[in-house]
């Protein structure tokens, strides 16, 4: 081997040992309860390394009540990748803040977790028995619409049957959204281990007053000894249905503040951001007529569900052509609740040269922890579009007088070319009286040729395919699709809705029946075309 295969092989190396590779860590939860046990999930997909992570620099703080193992393969992009994760359950020694540190695997590191855990509730009724159950809310007093967290526990220090059920959450005027699926934890309890079943709901009260939250049933079947007795209701014995209820909770429900501005959508949100990306982006490319942009914009609010974020003010400027998608709702589960998400996704052609001016986009929301309004906003943007040689601009945006004063050539055009399609006209028809004469070969395909693969590009309703055979179509003409369009409205809407379907995610519903009769119906300019037949086909654009 070569000095130079060796260098390149011991680089490779080098590279290869200083490229750890990632341990992942993730929690169940972030904020829990003293007493309450949680899950460490450590992944890795590093197939060389082997044995388990080492577990003891969570000795100080955390109490490792059991570790097991999942190994499984799945597939990325055609790849298939095997990873192991290991689930460990954790119970905190003590309330207050505690960090779960950076954990080892081989040459690998986790991230560090930062948790929250609260003294535990003293004053918690029926903790004596068996099975028990409770019911908090996040705050006492939310704004209308806004979001109240209720939370609903339910300990049980006895094994249960998989036929448990609880009670369905229903609430006149107020709309509830499940926070997730119900999660399993441990908790100690005066010396007892208790297991809980932790269901959460975000619940946006629709009118200002007062919500009562009924009592939710929780009914299981206790899975104890044998022999132990029957005893008072919340306790359990053996193949015995078990019933407890929660206390019925109130919620008040403030009223939309004064201060909130006339006419704007009403969005009481603990936080609210506005983000955009561009593709490609303008700031960094030289944007010419007839470009595609797409722009993306984001909207996120925590403490709302994404039906109740309104739809962004539309970009409408002059010389910009805009092409929206659908917008994409999500939600997403934190440990406080929802997080709405609303991007809106657009395409943006530039038809004038020049600078054009897209505005400052702003959102106005309540702050409901600081309780007072706030905007969110994105800063106005210019975008500077050269002229684009492969096409015919318009005139240039923001000069209205000027299209005015122009009107007189457009009108002495027109004459000009009245009379000169009288003159071809006469000419053809002397032609139809001489003698056939061969033609010159022609270098590319004919116009007949162009016409025919425009029309089945048309019929087909390929919006790529048409534009290519209208280019090329065009090429051989008098006139710039520009020119034919600004004489003749259905061609300008018929290519409207040809670029709409390029520009956007809408192009597999785009029918071409539009544009073939506008090609087939534009006024002639230096040849005559006939009447489309019965059967809606073209004239030949060259009779013999």
């Amino acid at each position: 081997m070569s000095r130079f295969g060796v260098f390149l092989l011991s680089l490779l190396w080098a590279v290869l040992a200083q490229a750890e590779p990632l341990l992942r860590a993730s929690v169940d939860r972030t904020r829990l309860e003293a007493g309450e046990s949680l899950e460490l999930t450590l992944e890795s997909q590093d197939v060389t390394q082997f044995g388990k992570p080492d577990l003891r620099a969570l000795e100080g703080d955390f109490e490792v009540r059991g570790t097991r193992q999942l190994n499984s393969l799945h597939s990325l992009d055609g790849e298939t990748r095997a990873s192991t994760r290991w689930i460990i359950t954790l119970l905190p020694r003590r309330s207050g803040s505690l960090r779960i540190p950076e954990l080892q695997l081989g040459q690998s590191h986790s991230q560090a977790i930062e948790l929250q855990v609260l003294q535990a509730d003293a004053s918690r009724q029926d903790s004596a028995s068996q099975v028990f159950i409770e019911a908090t809310l996040d705050s006492s007093e939310v704004y209308v619409q806004a979001q109240a967290v209720l939370t609903l526990r339910i300990y049980h220090s006895v094994a249960l049957y998989d036929d448990s059920s609880l009670s369905p959450l229903q609430l006149e005027n107020a709309k509830v959204e499940p926070l997730g699926e119900s999660r399993t934890y441990e908790k100690e309890i005066n010396g007892v281990r208790h297991g809980v079943i932790e269901t959460r709901y975000a619940v946006y009260a629709q009118q200002s007053g007062t919500l009562d939250i009924p009592p939710l049933t929780f009914t299981a079947t206790a899975a104890a000894s044998p022999d132990e007795a029957p005893q008072a209701n919340g306790t359990a014995r053996a193949g015995r249905q078990v019933q407890v209820s929660s206390l019925p909770l109130r919620l008040a429900v403030r009223p939309i503040p004064a201060a909130w501005p006339a006419g704007v959508p009403w969005l009481p949100a603990r936080s609210l951001t506005l983000e955009e990306h561009w593709n490609p982006d303008p700031g960094n490319q030289q944007v010419q007529i007839g470009d595609s942009l797409t722009r993306n914009i984001t909207l996120r609010a925590e403490g709302l569900s994404s039906t109740q974020l309104p739809p962004l003010p539309a970009t409408e400027i002059t010389g910009l052509r805009r092409y929206p998608d659908q917008p994409l709702l999500r939600n997403e589960i934190s440990d406080r609740g929802m997080i709405a998400n609303r991007e809106e996704r657009e395409a943006l052609v530039p038809t004038h040269s020049g600078a054009l001016a897209l505005p400052t986009l702003e959102v106005a929301w309540w702050n409901t922890r600081e309780d007072h309004l706030e905007h969110s906003s994105l800063p106005a943007r210019t975008l500077n579009v050269q002229d684009n040689p492969a096409l015919s601009a318009d005139t240039p945006a923001g000069d209205n007088s000027s299209a005015s004063s122009l009107l007189w050539p457009w009108q002495l055009a027109t004459l000009m070319f009245a009379l000169t399609t009288v003159l071809g006209f006469v000419l053809w028809w002397r032609a139809r009286s001489q003698p056939a004469v061969l033609r010159a070969a022609q270098a590319g395909p004919s116009p007949r040729t162009l016409l025919d693969d425009l029309k089945r590009a048309c019929q087909a309703n390929d919006p790529q395919a048409t534009r290519q055979a209208l280019d090329a179509w065009a090429r051989q003409q008098p006139e710039t699709l520009a020119e034919m369009a600004a004489r003749f409205v259905p061609l300008s809407d018929a290519l409207d809705g040809l670029n709409g379907a390029l520009y956007s995610e809408s192009g597999q519903y785009w029918q071409g029946e539009d544009l073939w009769r506008a090609i087939g119906t534009i006024p002639p300019a230096e040849q005559v075309l006939l009447p489309a037949g019965e059967n809606g086909s073209l004239p030949p654009l060259y009779p013999k």
